[in-house]
């Protein structure tokens, strides 16, 4: 636990230089424009009140109205990224790991303090491969970091693999994977204290969404029954998993520290939705948090709030059926139903108007 508090606070002091000089200037990324939000096509009951429930927030922490655009109104103008480096607070060498990140600041949230959330990628990284070798990524990112900015909410996309020189997880087993979640928690928990000292972030309301393998470093960065989450310098004041992998933090036993929303497949074959619900059901929760939400969706796959095809990887050595592969793709129906899940959520707890 010392240790630990000596890592916080270490940390903080990075982060502070960090953000007392000019980033860099990075490259440019062009994002798509966004779906428009439909009715849940299947939606499971949660042990959370619902959409249209008033939010429950600390008194001490009440967060202040951001007005944001309609959810159907997309960008004047192409989102952009800058490239820059966030502090982890994971340490290799006695320094802090420097995780590669792109940040999309909100011009919707220009002259307010605003939100944000960091986004975590799943086992295959955030970038889609590119012909002539350059990096970049992937459209889920910069298609939810329009949306989001459009509410105004600022976007960090974060990436754990590339520091430690690795390129993907998901053919490894568990095992023989150099990234963990102790690394990726530990990543998650520096860019939050990252994001809440940017200027026009209001600290209240920084948060943590994720997919897959980062759904599950959303678990693990949310659960008190982690040493370092209980000493973390930022804590998140909400969570949201598409997909994630529950079974670890279920056994662990799952205590909150933010309000938790999991985005499920029901014919996930990868990360299985069943251990999910049995994690939020079984969860240890202490008011003002409430009990984990969830959300399930006939029909869809692992990867459902994609846009390509559902198809069998057969190399990956993980699933229900180990050795047999599983199904990934996307699901309009789910894609749309999950987008409008989210963004009600978002403007429930950090009291979006628009």
């Amino acid at each position: 636990m010392r240790r630990t508090t000596a890592l916080a606070l270490a940390v903080c002091g990075v982060i502070a230089a960090c953000t007392s000089a000019q980033a860099p200037q990075g490259d440019v990324v062009q994002a798509p424009a966004s779906a428009t939000a439909a009715t849940p096509v299947a939606s499971a009951a949660t042990a959370a009140p619902a959409a249209s429930a008033a939010p429950v927030a600390q008194a001490s922490q009440a967060p202040q109205a951001t007005p944001a655009p309609s959810a159907n109104t997309a960008p004047a103008v192409a989102v952009t990224a800058r490239e820059l480096s966030v502090p982890s607070l994971d340490l290799a060498g006695g320094r802090f790991v420097s995780l590669p990140a792109f940040w999309f600041p909100s011009a919707a949230a220009l002259g307010v303090t605003a939100p944000a959330l960091v986004l975590l990628h799943g086992c295959g990284g955030p970038y889609t491969p590119q012909r002539d070798g350059t990096r970049r990524l992937a459209a889920r990112y910069t298609e939810l970091a329009e949306a989001l900015n459009a509410m105004g909410i600022h976007v960090l996309v974060t990436d754990s693999l590339t520091p430690r020189g690795v390129r993907e997880l998901c053919t490894l087993r568990g095992g023989d994977r150099r990234v963990t979640q102790l690394h990726r928690r530990r990543d998650a928990l520096g860019a939050l204290a990252w994001l809440a000292a940017q200027p026009g972030v209001d600290p209240a309301r920084v948060g943590l969404l994720g997919w897959s393998n980062g759904g599950s470093t959303v678990l693990a960065a949310t659960n008190l029954m982690h040493a370092e989450v209980r000493a973390a310098p930022q804590p998140p004041s909400l969570a949201v998993a598409f997909y994630p992998g529950c079974e670890f933090e279920a056994r662990r036993g799952y205590r909150p520290s933010a309000p938790l929303l999991m985005l499920l497949g029901e014919a996930d074959d990868w990360t299985l939705a069943a251990p999910c619900k049995a994690m939020a059901a079984a969860a240890t929760v202490k008011l003002p948090v409430p009990p984990p939400q969830w959300e399930a969706y006939e029909g869809a796959h692992h990867g459902f709030d994609g846009t390509a095809p559902v198809r069998l990887r057969r190399d990956v050595p993980g699933g229900a059926r180990p050795g047999r592969g599983v199904h990934v793709g996307g699901n309009p129906e789910a894609r749309a139903a999950a987008r409008a899940r989210l963004q009600d959520f978002l403007r429930e707890r950090w009291r979006l108007r628009g």
